[in-house]
């Protein structure tokens, strides 16, 4: 049985990647964990929302630091907000979409692989903020998601309407 080390990580602390427009940060890795799961935090802007897509290698768990995320997953979907907590088995085709302003998610998904997926499709970032949004080429996002048995089934969720202001 290999002996594995503690891991203590602060707010923004972990390697920080542009990916997708929005902004990955790796809290634990599947080096640290034997491979056993990897634990990402993202901040992503209002609108954004991955292509319809199942993951054939891993288990996704996500939970909602702050702001608003619409989950769907088969067929299911609710809106949901701080605390919340959403799980997606492998197998299963999802996607979700950033209702608030911005979002903070916590996502663990196991085994191990997910951080090397993020690495590969985006680019390291020097600070924990986000990008200025880029074109993305969705031929290049469907090659890359194949290497890490990650299907893409479908578009983005359709853009969001302009926020309503407030008075």
């Amino acid at each position: 049985m290999t002996t594995q080390s503690p891991t203590l990580v602060a707010r923004d602390e972990g390697d920080h990647f542009h990916f997708l427009n929005h902004l990955f940060t790796a809290k634990v890795t599947g080096e640290q964990t034997n491979g056993t799961m990897s634990v990402m935090e993202f901040l992503a802007p209002r609108g954004f929302g991955p292509p319809l897509h199942r993951h054939d290698v891993e288990d996704e768990l996500f939970y909602v630091i702050d702001g608003e995320v619409r989950f769907s997953c088969d067929g299911d979907e609710a809106a949901h907000g701080s605390g919340a907590v959403v799980w997606l088995p492998r197998g299963r085709a999802h996607q979700f979409q950033i209702l608030s302003e911005t979002a903070r998610v916590l996502q663990v998904t196991t085994p191990a692989q997910f951080e090397r997926f993020v690495a590969a499709l985006g680019r390291p970032a020097p600070e924990p903020v986000l990008p200025e949004p880029e074109d993305i080429d969705p031929s290049h996002v469907a090659d890359v998601c194949a290497r890490f048995g990650i299907e893409v089934l479908g578009p983005p969720p359709a853009p969001l309407d302009a926020p309503t202001p407030t008075a």
